[in-house]
């Protein structure tokens, strides 16, 4: 006897198309879904003025390449080996190519980064030309491209239910196939129905330490300068209905940042941004009270060269920021100005010109001397003594014998001495729900999840290096494969 279908026998809202997330990705799926006729509706963990994702508070770039042919190169050597599908990556290709025509379509104003370098992360990788960074807007500047796509959005009768967690998907018994979910709004249960399709765009798993743990190499705990929001339920919801994963174990990271429990997201030093010149001397050490790194490296958004391939970053915790009193009183430790990261932008932390309030707090420490300072932070004293001595004579002679450094190589002369431990910082993870080529989540077999479909951070393409602005690249394409396919169902009910 065939077993009968278990699902709500009524739902809270009802839509054609569902979308879960509301970042770029989540925006480019509900436009086309809704520019191809579907009643859509999304749903947004965050409250009202709070959402946005990551896409609210990156760096305002997004990837518009200017061939197929190269972008499939480039794409290519991005994942060297740790291969994609060569499907998934002409469609990637195929894609961002039409980013700034679908754009301009809808009444955006697309403008290439004129301020800066083209921005090419990986220069010698083949078809590395194909690369430009574009922003909407004549003005370059904090939340204005995500502004534009913000309102592509609320200048559409496409609902937004805010506070509104998506929690499980609801699934046919016997077709498999995904008829809705179940949501909670004000902790009350919500069931709402896709009657063609739900898109996933939900971002990954940035502020969820267990999954750090499990599947981030190297890194005991991370902490994000995106948002905080981010805690990688959509890939669990897939994994529930049979998802596969894959890029799990890759990330935008690490970098090194100081994480306190008052403020949900990571503050970037000012004393190690690659652009900024601050007086005095400082360095990085880990729980050996040793060195580990050129501290004033710019990374490949957390990947360094090590042994002819690029590696994360080396983050040994706990790792504490050493400095003298010239860079502690030369200006504040934080750079506040708004620019990208979710401290900046949306938290606002007024963090004090002279560090004095953070001292305070104790987010700070200090001592009158090295071996003080060391016992203070639980290092051996003598070994950081002999690391400060190390570093010191190298400022002297000009050359960083250990690490090669050739930035801000002063010594630390003059106490009384500072310490400010830092963590691995991230502003997103790549891993999640495996998609194919039409923006189907797929199981382990490769075959789809029918009506379930995902963009964005949450499962993205890239599976090695990065190139900076390819997620909101990625967002916008698969973003418009997701919304269509979905919208092209027939609706089951």
């Amino acid at each position: 006897m065939q077993q009968a279908p278990s699902f709500p026998s009524s739902w809270d809202v009802e839509a054609d198309v569902v979308v879960v997330g509301f970042g770029a990705a989540g925006m480019a799926a509900a436009v086309t879904a809704h520019e191809a006729g579907a009643k859509v509706v999304m749903l947004e963990k965050a409250p009202e003025g709070k959402h946005g994702g990551n896409t609210r508070v990156a760096g305002q770039g997004y990837l518009n390449t200017s061939s197929v042919e190269k972008g499939i190169q480039y794409l290519t050597a991005l994942c060297g080996e740790f291969k994609v599908p060569e499907t998934m990556v002409k469609v990637w290709a195929e894609e961002m190519v039409q980013n700034n025509d679908w754009l301009a379509a809808l009444g955006c104003d697309p403008q290439e980064h004129q301020h800066q370098p083209v921005g090419i992360e990986f220069p010698d990788l083949a078809g590395a030309d194909c690369v430009h960074k574009f922003h909407d807007g004549p003005k370059y500047g904090y939340s204005l491209t995500w502004k534009a796509f913000e309102r592509l959005v609320t200048e559409r009768p496409i609902p937004v239910h805010y506070e509104t967690p998506a929690k499980e998907l609801i699934q046919h018994d016997i077709t498999k196939e995904i008829l809705g979910l179940r949501a909670v709004r004000g902790g009350k249960p919500v069931t709402v129905k896709a009657r063609k399709g739900v898109v996933l765009t939900c971002g990954g798993f940035e502020n969820n330490q267990e999954m750090i743990r499990n599947y981030l190499p190297g890194v005991p705990y991370c902490y994000t300068s995106g948002s905080p929001y981010n805690e990688g339920d959509g890939i669990t919801m897939a994994q529930t209905v049979g998802a596969d994963l894959w890029h799990m174990n890759n990330y935008a990271g690490p970098s090194m940042a100081l994480k306190v429990p008052e403020v949900p997201t990571s503050f970037s030093m000012q004393a190690f941004h690659y652009s900024k010149v601050v007086p005095g001397g400082a360095i990085v050490v880990g729980p050996d009270g040793k060195r580990f790194c050129d501290e004033k490296y710019k990374t490949r958004h957390g990947k360094v060269p090590i042994n002819g391939r690029w590696m994360p970053l080396s983050t040994p915790c706990p790792m504490y920021m050493i400095l003298d009193h010239a860079h502690f009183s030369a200006g504040p430790l934080y750079d506040k100005t708004p620019s990208h990261g979710w401290t900046q932008i949306v938290e606002k932390y007024d963090w004090s010109d002279d560090n004095a309030k953070e001292l305070a707090k104790g987010w700070i420490k200090h001592a009158d001397t090295v071996a003080a300072l060391a016992k203070a932070i639980g290092l051996d004293p003598a070994t950081l003594e002999a690391t400060v001595s190390r570093w010191n004579t190298s400022c002297e002679v000009g050359s960083d014998s250990e690490f090669g450094r050739t930035l801000m190589l002063t010594p630390l002369s003059r106490g009384p001495f500072y310490a400010v431990e830092l963590s691995p910082s991230m502003l997103n993870t790549q891993g999640g729900p495996r998609r194919n080529e039409r923006a189907e989540i797929v199981r382990p077999n490769g075959t789809p999840i029918p009506r379930l479909y995902s963009a964005g951070e949450m499962g993205s393409i890239y599976s090695y290096l990065y190139q900076g602005t390819g997620n909101l690249g990625e967002c916008l394409g698969f973003g418009r494969i997701a919304g269509r396919n979905a919208a092209a169902q027939k609706a089951w009910g």
